[in-house]
């Protein structure tokens, strides 16, 4: 209850006391101590000669003076706390209970006022164990009516009134790429041939990767989000040009480099740890080995030829190492279409990010000493992010892919000023521009994934911060923002230190942006959230390319900034929300009439539950965040592997939103053992409801919503599961509470659903040691 309500109650209660000459208590919480009511100036305030008989008082009494098993005096008032009250008055009690038990008997008979009996009344039938001597079998459950069928007339029209003509679809094709085209007329007549030329290597790094990550399954979304986190610590590349002095940094410039360099090395090291691991817990006992030293062999190879050839000249061997990194990270993507090849796609990520280091020290050209600061700082990044993988759950997934998104955005602000303080008045135009733009790039990135992460861990509330104001504060910070760029770039030649304020204050007026938006959004939208800061951290990479003439870390970054971008797409898509929806504003009120639900919830129990399972043929699990925070994935890979030794089919469905990252249910049943060949997505299972006895619902709300179905609800056009379809489906919940949509669930008031509260881990394995004891 909220803590107005128990102000008002409390407030009521003193009143009441000043009034009333006997307080009678009798509130109780099963398995918990009697909550207490009445306060000790409640009681100073009551007439002297007043009682208080304190039926609660074997569990600690609702009053704050009661001493179970005790009548106490206070103030003139006498405080009754006998715990054997029943004893103490027995006629009453009998009384009571004899009245309560002959009612009882009365409401079974079938003529009024004469005792007997009605086999054929379902709840006196399902009221008897035993009957003449004899045990009876349990009653057979009556059949429930049919559910009624979700409204979907509305859409059809709704959906052929949006239908475009073919010639409407070609026409906006067409548009689509004249736009195109004159787009890039426009930027080579207004540009110079170095800008474009980072455009071209963008555009078709930008292509090859909406090609490959379209084609990553979805329950290795988690994993293709870990990776792509590892290979953006290439922002350590611009780090490297940045560095310089000795064995330690001699200037402020020199200092920045260093660290952004350690901090790549720690996403790089933690992200293919994490990677290594996730992708271990899909790995199957039958699964062939896949000796992965092996690929020692091609990096030992390609460092030694690299050295060997660097030491007669360097030719083309710089470019060729941006070539080699720039396909193998591209390969790593591509390996993660399948679980077959996902293991070898993150090797060929450790082989694309080597290469690519070592290619650029080559282009930089370190002294033995700052070679060796290199050295001591980039091990020590990678030792931190290999400590930090392997200390990672499953469970804190989201939250750590959030804080290495943090890590990536600090180390990009941290080379982009460097890169701009080493020679702050004779740097060319795009240099300054795409140097601030990976300031503001990265100085939301690095706050917006730190609130991610801070909503994530619990640290602070998930509920949405809502800032007076809080459009306008945006609108003017990015206005700041803009303005402050004007200046930094016309002062930069002639008043370098005004340049360098005017940097510095965008830099914190980045901050203040990446926090203000991410504050504003609530934790259920944080899967949206994460994906995005992806996606921005791969365009930091791209502004540092574009800043220092790099390929490499233009095609990075345009692979990374697309993954991210596709990755938001399918998140708002599986929510029916637009991506400005959920970064700034919230969900809208129903556009039709509120929603009433009619009908009332049947609950069940553990041991129905197991029969449900026990005969059923064929069962589908449908698991959400629940799971997650409840950590029941063990006693659900327990419950699934009992029920398929019985011959029972069991599939698991994934909605693309369960979880708190895409994929982190796949991973967290992968965790659990559960083979992944019998974990299914939406739209691989959702026409097999139909012939599905038992739908078990663990932790999810809205995925599972046919409010949905309805045009004018706020979640309508959400692809949903179709669980209610199912002859019978059983919901673990907590309570009754909505899901993020605050939206009412129909479902759990139909006829043949059963509500099953309690926590998810607790059920689960109740439900778990009720198999074991059937076999």
């Amino acid at each position: 209850m909220s803590k107005e309500f128990l102000e008002a109650e409390m407030k009521l209660f003193m009143e009441q006391c000043k009034e009333v000459d006997i307080v009678i208590t009798t509130a109780l919480i099963p398995g918990k101590p009697a909550p207490k009511l009445i306060k000790k100036e409640m009681v100073a305030a009551m007439k002297p000669g007043s009682v208080i008989v304190d039926l609660a008082a074997e569990a600690g009494g609702n009053c704050e003076l009661t001493i179970p098993g005790q009548l106490t005096v206070e103030n003139g008032v006498t405080v009754i706390g006998y715990t054997d009250l029943p004893s103490r008055l027995p006629t009453q009690s009998s009384t009571l209970y004899s009245n309560n038990i002959t009612k009882f008997l009365l409401s079974m008979a079938p003529e009024e006022k004469k005792f007997g009996v009605d086999p054929t009344d379902e709840v006196v039938r399902g009221s008897i164990v035993t009957e003449n001597g004899e045990v009876l079998p349990p009653a057979p459950r009556p059949a429930p009516p049919p559910a009624p069928a979700p409204k979907t007339a509305d859409l059809s029209k709704e959906s052929a009134t949006l239908a475009l003509t073919p010639f409407q679809k070609i026409s906006r094709e067409v548009a689509t790429v004249a736009g195109g085209m004159g787009l890039a007329v426009t930027l080579g007549k207004f540009t110079g041939p170095l800008f474009m030329s980072n455009v071209f290597t963008a555009g078709l790094a930008s292509l090859i990767g909406y090609r490959v990550v379209w084609g990553v399954v979805p329950a290795l979304h988690s994993p293709l989000m870990s990776v792509t986190n590892a290979i953006s610590g290439m922002v350590g590349v611009g780090g490297l040009f940045v560095m310089g002095g000795g064995f330690v940094p001699e200037t402020i410039p020199q200092a920045l480099g260093a660290l952004s360099v350690l901090l790549a090395f720690v996403n790089v090291s933690g992200g293919f740890v994490i990677t290594k691991r996730m992708l271990d817990m899909f790995r199957r006992p039958t699964d062939p080995p896949e000796y992965p030293w092996l690929y020692a062999i091609p990096g030992l190879l390609f460092g030694g030829g690299f050295i060997a050839a660097a030491s007669t000249g360097m030719a083309g061997l710089v470019q060729a190492g941006y070539l080699v990194s720039s396909i193998l990270c591209i390969s790593s993507l591509s390996g993660l279409a399948s679980q077959a090849t996902a293991r070898r796609g993150n090797m060929l990520g450790i082989l694309g990010v080597l290469s690519g280091m070592l290619a650029s020290l080559a282009a930089v050209g370190f002294s033995p000493e700052v070679l060796a600061q290199f050295v001591g700082v980039a091990g020590f990044g990678s030792i931190l992010g290999a400590l930090i993988g392997r200390r990672i759950t499953p469970t804190g997934l989201p939250q750590t892919v959030a804080a290495l998104h943090s890590v990536v955005g600090l180390a990009a602000v941290l080379t982009s000023i460097g890169s701009v303080l080493l020679d702050l008045g004779h740097i060319s135009t795009l240099h300054l521009v795409t140097a601030y733009l990976g300031v503001v790039i990265g100085g939301v990135t690095f706050t917006g994934s730190i609130v991610a992460f801070l909503k994530l861990a619990g640290r602070i509330s998930s509920r949405p911060t809502i800032l007076p104001g809080r459009h306008v504060i945006n609108t003017s910070l990015l206005g700041g923002n803009a303005a402050l760029m004007g200046a930094f770039v016309t002062m930069a030649p002639g008043a370098p230190m005004t340049a360098a304020l005017c940097l510095g204050a965008s830099t914190i007026l980045s901050f203040l942006k990446g926090y203000t938006t991410t504050a504003a959004i609530g934790g259920a939208d944080m899967p949206v959230v994460i994906t995005v800061l992806n996606a921005y951290s791969g365009f930091a990479l791209v502004a540092e390319g574009f800043m220092l003439d790099n390929p490499l870390l233009t095609t990075v970054g345009s692979l990374i900034g697309v993954s991210g971008s596709i990755l938001s797409y399918i998140m708002c898509v599986a929510m029916n929300r637009s991506l400005t929806n959920v970064l700034f504003g919230g969900i809208s009120s129903p556009t039709a009439s509120d929603h009433k639900i009619e009908g009332q919830i049947t609950k069940t129990s553990i041991d129905e539950t197991v029969d449900s399972l026990a005969n059923a043929e064929s069962v589908i699990i449908v698991v959400g965040y629940g799971m997650a925070v409840a950590k029941a994935q063990y006693a659900i890979s327990e419950i699934t592997r009992m029920l398929r030794a019985k011959g029972v089919k069991v599939r698991f469905a994934i909605h693309p939103v369960a979880g708190r990252m895409p994929g982190q249910c796949n991973v967290l049943l992968a965790e659990a053992s559960v083979p992944y060949d019998i974990v299914l997505e939406m739209d691989e299972i959702n026409d097999d409801f139909d012939d599905t006895d038992v739908t078990l619902v663990i932790g999810a709300n809205d995925t599972v919503n046919p409010i949905a179905l309805e045009p004018g609800s706020p979640i309508a056009g959400m692809p949903v599961l179709n669980v209610w379809k199912s002859k019978e489906v059983i919901v673990m919940k907590r309570g009754m509470a909505s899901g993020y949509a605050d939206v009412p669930n129909p479902m759990f008031y139909m006829p043949k659903t059963r509500m099953l509260f309690g926590d998810a881990k607790t059920s689960c394995d109740a439900i778990q040691r009720g198999l074991e004891a059937r076999k």
